[in-house]
């Protein structure tokens, strides 16, 4: 595991330390983890969408795996 050193404007750094007096995170780390967490499953949610869009419109490939990927792979 690495250490990332992070600066906050006093906004979020307001915002962090609220958070941690709710109960939400035991610490300033856990929270930006947390929060980091949720933006990757958001991005992996939108990716599925934009593909599950695509097969909607029929944008799909279609034919033997190995020789798409050799395709694309070039």
């Amino acid at each position: 595991m690495s250490t990332i050193s992070i600066p906050f404007n006093s906004e979020l750094e307001d915002f962090i330390n609220q958070q941690i007096k709710l109960g939400n995170a035991d610490s300033k780390a856990e929270l930006v983890r947390r929060a980091v967490r949720m933006l990757k499953e958001e991005e992996e949610m939108n990716e599925l969408m934009k593909s599950y869009s695509e097969y909607k419109k029929g944008e799909v490939l279609s034919g033997d795996l190995k020789i798409l990927v050799d395709e694309f792979s070039n």
